[in-house]
């Protein structure tokens, strides 16, 4: 499958730390009395890992009158001093929207969209004080597209809302006069439903470059059967990104012919470009099973998509949540948006043992036995730091 690049001019797409250094010079002498030494470069670390962290008490309550000092942070089974605390209510929120339009969840969209537009017009708020929230919306089954960038317009988001299921109108090559220099990159899956590499794009090319309260929401049953990318590696990118997992799971119907939908095998995504841009995408994309993406043959069983969904929630600090007849979209939109409110903020400097490039495991508990008793503590599972 080839990769294309290509210019619409009726859906514009854009696409394009936690670590780093500070180098800082020594002052040198006053060359007129001694010779002047040579210039050294010391490196800084001024690095500062972000926790959201949400506590709840045994009846799911919320709680918010929590200190620094109730906490007991530890990673890689290293102690570390909190030296930020305090509530998120002061930071911009950016929001993903990630809608699930293969065959299988074809009968929900309705809900979906409508339930979707209810919650972007209340969370979205431009507060002098601070950055305006925004959001974006994309669409993945064959394909991942995104509908509406990043924005803080409600009509611009209420209108990708209502073009959720319905194929892009133009794929014209040639340039267009749009409000940014919008490009689109082909972004193939081989078939199905590619869920693993909207989460990997919307969080390593939208939200990693975002700062404030990061989160994605996942409309979908969490099956995926045509991404590049791997489970692990959609997972990963959230947590580089910073940024929060919500999943709506939708217990989907069996697919007839879940390839054959949405022609065209590229998918619509901004600029950039994966390694190789031109070129074909491996036949897999993975390893198969929970890890991996990649296409399901016949003969290879259905996945749980609400055990994948609730790993890609557990591993980045967020919740699943399940449509039923007793919790509706609506209601579940309404215990998000409540939670991200709620969130506590801690952040850490790494000491020199935990300080290296990979995986770091984060062990957040509370201070008194009583407090660990009586609540429990929400947070991602760890973090990554260098490449």
């Amino acid at each position: 499958m080839s990769v294309t690049f290509i210019r619409p001019s009726v859906r514009p797409l854009l696409f394009s730390g936690l670590f780093f250094c500070l180098p800082l010079l020594l002052p040198a002498q006053d060359s007129s009395t001694k010779p002047q030494p040579a210039t050294t470069t010391l490196s800084v670390d001024a690095r500062l890992v972000n926790l959201p962290v949400v506590v709840r008490d045994k009846k799911g309550a919320l709680v918010q009158n929590l200190t620094k000092d109730d906490f007991v942070l530890r990673v890689d089974n290293n102690p570390q001093t909190i030296r930020y605390f305090d509530h998120d209510a002061n930071l911009p929120l950016i929001l993903g929207l990630l809608v699930d339009t293969s065959q299988s969840q074809r009968s929900v969209l309705d809900d979906e969209r409508t339930s979707s537009s209810a919650f972007l017009d209340e969370m979205l708020t431009s507060p002098g004080d601070r950055d305006p929230d925004k959001a974006f919306v994309i669409q993945f089954a064959r394909t991942v597209e995104l509908l509406q960038d990043l924005t803080l317009s409600r009509p611009k988001l209420q209108a990708a809302l209502k073009e959720v299921d319905t194929p892009s109108s133009n794929t014209d090559t040639s340039n267009s006069s749009d409000d940014s220099d919008h490009r689109s990159r082909g972004r193939g899956s081989h078939g199905g439903t590619a869920l693993y590499d909207a989460t990997f794009l919307a969080s390593d090319e939208l939200m990693h470059k975002q700062k404030g309260r990061k989160a994605l929401i996942l409309l979908t049953d969490g099956v995926d059967s045509g991404s590049k990318e791997t489970l692990t590696q959609a997972i990963e990118a959230a947590q580089r990104a910073d940024t929060i997992l919500y999943a709506i799971y939708f217990k989907g119907e069996e697919p007839q012919h879940d390839q054959g939908q949405r022609g065209g095998g590229g998918s619509r995504f901004p600029g950039g470009g994966f390694p190789g841009g031109g070129g074909r995408f491996p036949g897999s994309g993975g390893g198969g099973g929970n890890n991996g993406g990649g296409q399901r043959g016949p003969a290879t069983a259905r996945v749980d998509g609400k055990k994948i969904l609730q790993r890609m929630a557990d591993e980045t600090g967020g919740r699943l949540f399940e449509v039923s007849k007793k919790q509706t979209t609506a209601q579940i939109y309404t215990q998000i948006a409540e939670e991200l409110r709620a969130q506590y903020r801690l952040g850490y400097t790494p000491d020199q043992a935990t300080a290296a490039d990979g995986y770091h495991q984060i062990d957040l508990t509370l201070r008194q036995p009583d407090q660990q008793k009586k609540l429990t503590v929400q947070t991602r599972d760890g973090y990554y730091s260098g490449k």
